[in-house]
């Protein structure tokens, strides 16, 4: 059965002006229900991860100073929200959902969570809407647990994962893959062990065929026994920040080269949903929905 991570306090918690995007968190599933893709038993609400899992992956400075909303006015207004205790507990929730979903994918091939895909989270600061880094935070779990020996990250948000990338710089057990815009935030980039960095404006075509040629020899080269990958929607063309063209037949096609690779060589998936700030909600909540469906089409 495929498990999906979702909680209310995903969306609730957010300043008023935050919260349109994320209104996807609670439209996903909603969607999904009423389609009759999914039913209440695929749904499962994490509890707040357990903060020694947190002080694996990111400074205890750092994490105390958040914890206890005593971040600097400058790194509060890094990661783009005004601090609160329910954002935190958001976050914590995030994490968790993104670890028990690892546990799942390796029971049934793929596992998601509704939200996550924090990946501009560093060691020690917050960044671009994310606090805590949730697929740094597992893979890390995964390692220090011997449940993983080889990790690949597959991250292809129209961001550069720098968080993500600046956490593995010396992890040789985790390789890091980022195709992203290469002209957009965060405009100091980190050095993933794979950056591939694309022009403005790039559709469908170019951008699949880059991501075909460059899978099969980056699951060769990497020998991943775990795969997290960050389906962020934010490619489309629609989408406000993005900068490139894909549509979402496009976006979609991605998604099926990932996932199916994954399954053809039998490699669990975690997958956490990322950026998507098109104009109509519509555009962003049915190509999230579109990689859910194709989970279902391919693995049950």
């Amino acid at each position: 059965m495929l498990k999906i991570a979702f909680d209310t306090i995903y969306a609730h918690p957010l300043p008023e002006g935050h919260r349109f995007p994320m209104l996807k968190y609670e439209l996903i599933p909603e969607q999904l229900l009423h389609e009759g893709t999914i039913s209440k038993d695929n749904l499962f609400s994490p509890q707040a991860v357990d903060e020694k899992y947190i002080l694996l992956t990111h400074d205890k400075d750092y994490w105390e100073r958040l914890k206890t909303l005593h971040l600097s006015a400058k790194e509060e207004r890094r990661t783009g929200f005004p601090l609160t205790a329910k954002l935190v507990e958001r976050e914590m929730r995030i994490v968790q959902g993104t670890i028990d979903t690892c546990h799942f994918a390796f029971d049934n091939g793929i596992a998601f969570n509704v939200a996550g895909g924090t990946h501009h989270a560093g060691t020690n600061w917050g960044e671009g809407f994310c606090l805590l880094n949730d697929q740094a935070v597992a893979a890390t779990y995964l390692l220090e647990n011997s449940l993983a020996k080889s990790i690949l990250i597959i991250d292809l948000d129209v961001h550069q994962g720098n968080g993500t990338a600046q956490i593995f710089q010396n992890e040789p057990r985790v390789f890091t893959f980022s195709m992203h815009a290469e002209k957009n935030f965060p405009f100091r980039k980190e050095k993933s062990d794979l950056d591939l960095g694309l022009k403005n404006g790039m559709m469908d075509e170019e951008y699949l065929n880059i991501l075909a040629e460059t899978l099969p020899g980056l699951f060769e080269k990497t020998k991943p026994d775990f795969v997290f990958f960050l389906s962020g929607v934010d490619v489309l063309a629609t989408d406000r920040f993005g900068h490139l063209g894909l549509t979402r037949q496009g976006c979609k096609e991605r998604d099926r080269l990932v996932l199916k690779r994954c399954k053809s060589e039998k490699i669990p998936v975690q997958v956490s949903m990322g950026g998507g700030y098109s104009q109509r909600i519509s555009d962003i909540v049915e190509a999230h929905c579109n990689t859910f469906r194709l989970a279902v089409e391919m693995y049950f």
